[in-house]
This record gives C-alpha cells, sequence and structure tokens, in this order.
C-alpha cells in the first residue's frame, strides 16, 4: 500500500462528517484535527515541495488577478498568492482551519466558511479570474453542481485549477478493485500523532474530463508535475522510488467558456 505518498496529501472536507463509536475518528473532521494537520502538512514533501509548487507553476504571473482558493484550508497556498500579487479570497468548510488562516493573513483577509456541495459559493457571477480547487473535488460523489458553480463565479475565459487524487491511486491502493466505478472508500491517517479519517470518491479520468467539458469549461493542460527543487535532498528516504510521487495526484487548468 501507497502510504508515505498517497496518504500526506492536502485534502478539504467537502462531504458531510458522520459521528462514529467513541473513541473512533470521525470521517473528514477537519475541525477536530485542524492545528496537527496544518503543523504536519506545512513544509512536508507532498503539500510543501509537490503540490503548492505545482499549482504556483501552473497559475503562472497572477499580479493582479482574483483569485479563489476553494479549501484554502490554514492558508498557505492564499499567503503564497498574495506574495505574488494576487487579490486573494479563501473559503473553506472548518471554523478551525479558517481561525488559523486569519492567523497567518491578518484580520482582514477575505476568507468565508463555505464548500463545494453544501450549495451555491457565497459570490456573485463573474466575481475572480481564478478558481483553485486543490485536493477537494474527490470528497465529492456528484462533480455536476459544485463545477457548475465554480464556473458560475468565474469570468468568461477565468481559469479554473485543479488537483485531485491520481486515479491511479485507487487502483495502487486496491488492486482488486474496479477502475472505472465511481465509488467511495476511505482511509486512515496520522497527522502529528493525531488519528484522523479521511473518505473519498474515486473516479477514472474520463469520468473527470467528461464533467469538466459539461460544466462549460474547456481543458488546457493536464499535469503529473515532478517535485519541486530541493525535495530529493531533503526527503531522500520518501523518493527512492522517484516514480512513485507522479502518481499521486493530477493536476488540471481549465478555461471557463
Amino acid at each position: 500500500m501507497v502510504i508515505d505518498y498517497a496518504r500526506m496529501g492536502r485534502m478539504s472536507p467537502a462531504i458531510e462528517d458522520s459521528a462514529g463509536p467513541a473513541g473512533q475518528a470521525v470521517a473528514n473532521d477537519y475541525d477536530g484535527f485542524a492545528e496537527a494537520y496544518a503543523a504536519e502538512t506545512e513544509a512536508n514533501l507532498i503539500n510543501g515541495y509537490y503540490t503548492r509548487p505545482a499549482i504556483l507553476d501552473l497559475a503562472g504571473d497572477v499580479a493582479g488577478r482574483r483569485i479563489l482558493d476553494v479549501g484554502c484550508g490554514a492558508g498557505p497556498l492564499l499567503a503564497a498568492l498574495r506574495e505574488k500579487g494576487a487579490v486573494v479570497t479563501g473559503v473553506d468548510p472548518s471554523v478551525k482551519m479558517l481561525d488559523l488562516a486569519r492567523q497567518r493573513l491578518g484580520e482582514g483577509a477575505a476568507l468565508h466558511q463555505a464548500g463545494l456541495g453544501g450549495g451555491p459559493l457565497p459570490f456573485p457571477d463573474g466575481a475572480f479570474d481564478d478558481a483553485i480547487v486543490c485536493l477537494v473535488l474527490h470528497y465529492l460523489e456528484d462533480w455536476k453542481a459544485p463545477l457548475a458553480d465554480l464556473r458560475r463565479v468565474l469570468t468568461p475565459g477565468g481559469r479554473l485549477i485543479v488537483a485531485v487524487n491520481h486515479p491511479l491511486v485507487y487502483k495502487l491502493l486496491y488492486p482488486d478493485a474496479g477502475y472505472f466505478a465511481i465509488r467511495e472508500y476511505s482511509e486512515d491517517y496520522t497527522f502529528s500523532g493525531q488519528s484522523a479519517v479521511l473518505t473519498y470518491w474515486h473516479r477514472p479520468l474520463h469520468a473527470m474530463t467528461d464533467a469538466f467539458t459539461a460544466a462549460g469549461f474547456r481543458i488546457a493542460v493536464i499535469s503529473e508535475p515532478r517535485p519541486a527543487p530541493g525535495a530529493h535532498e531533503l526527503f531522500p528516504d520518501l523518493l527512492k522510488e522517484a516514480d512513485s510521487t507522479m502518481l499521486c495526484f493530477l493536476f488540471f487548468v481549465l478555461e471557463a467558456v
């Protein structure tokens, strides 16, 4: 099982939490492990040297662009985008994650408690030039309404930058499972010594691309990036099998048409 890679990604909750038996971790309970998660993922391989650098590289020159970060968590991506001159807004379902983001960005930061799959985003049509949805969509069974809402809040020609679990990861984790069915699965994690359960929806690549185009997006880029410079020196043990990190996540740049 690919634990070092597939279990260390930055993800944000977008499905309803459900209480379990006493002593059992609650699925996708980011309020319950916000500080532990933020501490562990601040500068680790998957977040600090893989997903965030890849998103920033795909975003390119963002000076003056109005950017929405959906599932912003503790705000590291928002901070990096703001340093590059973007006008940033963040949303996340977790109150505690937003508190951490506010500590990082300041009380005047544009942060809202909201997520995908729970009703329309609290913004008018065409409010943003770019929207970033980093490791959020794979929490959702149905992408139709969330993608339509993301298209709504973007200007014509605006970009949606997406990172999702690579569909091949599901087959690596569960070799006997079918690839083409959309199905739910859960994984146990430990963040800074604290147990957590995250629940996802696997979908094959064609289901992703079909959903994007049906929502009014043109696929401009599909990327399977390498880790950022310095990763091999800082994480030699995790990167012994270099190709493994290429299978963790899949990145898209989509243009609103």
